[in-house]
């Protein structure tokens, strides 16, 4: 009975200790002023949306506030009904550095955004093509910080993971556990040197790649049906030998990921088969571990006086106390609230039946339901 929380004990200082050295060494965007014109890259901001009118406006006007001297902006109107054409088409007849696009039919073998961001990708100009999503908030010089971090971290592939804005309390329980997997499981330093392209993470919301680099992986075509494509677009270039670099959007890059703790269940039950393989018993196996992490060291302090392991109360206080500090220190670097650390079990809990409905999706409807559409995707 002794092994198991020796062996949570060892797993939870493990976390902490990578949580600490990224906290320390993880790349943060740093505000930079708009380059002179013969000194800065082409750049392409690349935008797939679909039933996005609410928000493109906006999203577009802070765009074209970023000072950035040779810059276009292109959207792609993913067959919308809102009026999500009608909003870029205003903007772009003001504006000619920004450009409309009309997705073509979704052919088969394809998920959706990775056929809007690949037909992005062929119309584009620019020497560097970033990726990003149309909910994405772009603070003032935050353009001109990433295109300043990718040349300084010879990047090839910079993915920024941008502030979360979290608002209610079902978004905050799932949301800030994205940075905690980053932060607290991938030393950066790996992902930046390993070679091996398991060491590799990223985030869609904004994805910055030198055009030979995009060339070189086959572009978005390459996964064509993968629903977390931006890690396997991760991956792909570190199997190249290329250079992939991640940076903390530290407040210059933001997004309100969902709307809502039913939009932030249904988003991550979209994605947590794929993001493990699709492979049940890896899913299984994560559900433990965070268990055994990360609510078990609870039920063992509340309750330890009925058990017969040795240690208690301190024991299990100290195993608490080690998941509340991964979870508040990575919490703390990317600007969440750290007192939600406290509610880690809940979290746990929640996962647990983000896991169990993404099973009952794929055996009831065979892929993921995202936005009207049910995926078949990798």
């Amino acid at each position: 009975m002794i092994v198991f929380p020796l062996l949570v004990s060892v797993a939870l200082a493990v976390l902490v200790a990578i949580a600490a050295t990224n906290y320390r060494h993880f790349p943060r965007l740093r505000p930079q002023p708009p380059p002179r014109d013969a000194a800065s890259p082409a750049v392409s901001v690349l935008i797939p949306a679909r039933n996005e009118a609410s928000i493109i406006g906006a999203t577009l006007e802070a765009l074209l506030a970023q000072q950035y001297p040779n810059l276009e902006i292109l959207v792609l109107d993913d067959r919308s009904d809102d009026g999500t054409a009608d909003v870029v088409a205003a903007v772009a007849r003001r504006h000619p550095q920004v450009r409309l696009l009309c997705g073509c039919e979704l052919p088969p073998g394809w998920t959706g955004k990775n056929w809007a961001c690949s037909q992005l990708g062929e119309a584009a100009r620019g020497d560097l093509l970033v990726f990003t999503d149309a909910d994405v908030r772009w603070q003032p010089g935050a353009l001109c910080s990433l295109v300043a971090a990718a040349d300084t971290l010879d990047a090839d592939l910079l993915t920024v993971w941008p502030t979360q804005i979290t608002q209610s309390w079902g978004e905050r329980l799932t949301v800030p556990l994205m940075a905690q997997a980053v932060l607290a499981y991938l030393p950066v330093r790996l992902a930046h040197d390993f070679y091996h392209p398991l060491a590799a993470a990223a985030n869609g919301q904004c994805m910055a790649f030198r055009r030979p680099a995009y060339a070189a992986i086959g572009g978005h075509a390459a996964v064509r049906g993968a629903i977390v494509e931006d890690v396997q677009l991760a991956q792909r270039i570190k199997a190249a030998g290329l250079h992939l670099r991640m940076a903390d959007g530290a407040g210059l890059v933001q997004c309100r990921m969902y709307a809502g703790g039913r939009a932030a269940i249904d988003g991550y039950t979209k994605n947590i088969l794929a993001g493990h393989g699709n492979r049940l018993s890896l899913l299984a196996l994560s559900t433990l571990f965070h268990w055994s992490l990360f609510l078990l060291p609870w039920v063992w302090l509340a309750a330890g006086w009925a058990w017969t392991l040795p240690g208690w109360p301190g024991w299990p206080l100290l195993l608490v106390a080690a998941g509340v500090t991964v979870r508040g220190l990575t919490a703390y670097a990317t600007r969440q609230r750290v007192g939600d650390a406290l509610l880690l079990p809940v979290s746990v809990l929640i996962f647990t039946f983000i896991a169990a409905r993404a099973v009952w999706w794929r055996e009831h409807y065979g892929g993921v339901i995202w936005k009207g559409r049910v995926i078949h995707g990798t």
